[in-house]
């Protein structure tokens, strides 16, 4: 869950891009408040992720606001459902729709999307995580919405974990090498992970002591074979799939018997699903 004011500050900047010169449209129709209620509605299968930044998007904009939420995050809804309803000034959800939907539709996205893939994966043991590849400055959102989707998360930034991917591998000499450097280097609670694209390199990774080992762009019969050498060799030793990896094939990836398969389309490629915020005059007598 991202820091609030993390997402304060987030929001507002997105509201500043709409927002820095005013609505001219709005202030050109509207000279005075009009009650008004907004219906969020659902345009196709998806699972609801963001809800907390569009909520926070109305509140920031003007507290006198009201959001009602209609389903929970990670729940999926189908087309014509309502995920949640604002009523106050039809003004003020006119300022604030597209920077709302912008984070919902995205957010929504990604959970969609994963949830896809865990669907596809599902019965296997193996757990979908998301990559780095996220836009930057939404990071903490976006991989919310992975959890919420069913994924799990790797790194968060670089300070998370030893990686050793191919360049640092290039730089430092070799897989043993840099394993060696980085055994001598980070402290005890550090686990050591290698990326590999060779079964050559798992059996150096496995030597050298590695207790992640992440088989990349590999092809099923490679994964299968490397599997079969770990699990042989050392059974503790995490097993991580990247690379290649697309709803058709990850359910043939994850029967291979890895731990985690990481999937960086599910932040850099998820389409936007179609959502839209109808907003009608309201009465607020009952």
């Amino acid at each position: 869950m991202i820091e609030p004011f993390l997402l304060r500050e987030l929001v507002q900047r997105a509201l500043a891009e709409d927002l820095a010169y005013g609505d001219r449209t709005t202030e050109a129709l509207f000279h005075g408040p009009i009650p008004a209620v907004g219906e969020v509605i659902a345009k196709g299968e998806l699972v609801a992720a963001g809800l907390d930044v569009f909520q926070a998007v109305f509140e920031l904009l003007d507290p006198t606001l009201r959001v009602a939420l209609n389903i929970a995050p990670g729940q999926r809804a189908k087309p014509g459902d309502s995920i949640a309803s604002i009523y106050g000034d039809g003004r003020l959800l006119l300022k604030g729709e597209r920077t709302a939907l912008n984070f919902l539709q995205r957010l929504s996205g990604i959970a969609t999307l994963t949830r896809r893939f865990v669907d596809q994966a599902a019965g296997a043991g193996a757990r979908i995580v998301d990559t780095r590849k996220t836009t930057p400055g939404f990071r903490m959102l976006e991989k919310e919405a992975v959890r919420l989707g069913g994924g799990w998360n790797h790194r968060f930034h670089l300070g998370d974990l030893v990686l050793i991917k191919d360049n640092h591998i290039a730089l430092a000499g070799g897989v043993a090498k840099a394993i060696k450097e980085a055994r001598a280097s980070v402290p005890h609670p550090f686990k050591i992970e290698v990326e590999t694209t060779t079964l050559v390199e798992v059996r150096e990774a496995l030597q050298s002591g590695a207790e992640i080992i992440l088989l990349d762009n590999m092809s099923l019969a490679e994964i299968k074979e490397a599997v079969e050498l770990i699990r042989k060799s050392a059974p503790g030793v995490t097993i991580e799939v990247s690379g290649g990896v697309r709803l058709e094939n990850v359910a043939a990836i994850a029967g291979c018997g890895v731990d985690m398969i990481s999937v960086g389309a599910l932040t850099h490629s998820a389409p936007a699903v179609d959502i839209s915020l109808e907003i009608k005059p309201h009465s607020e007598k009952k």
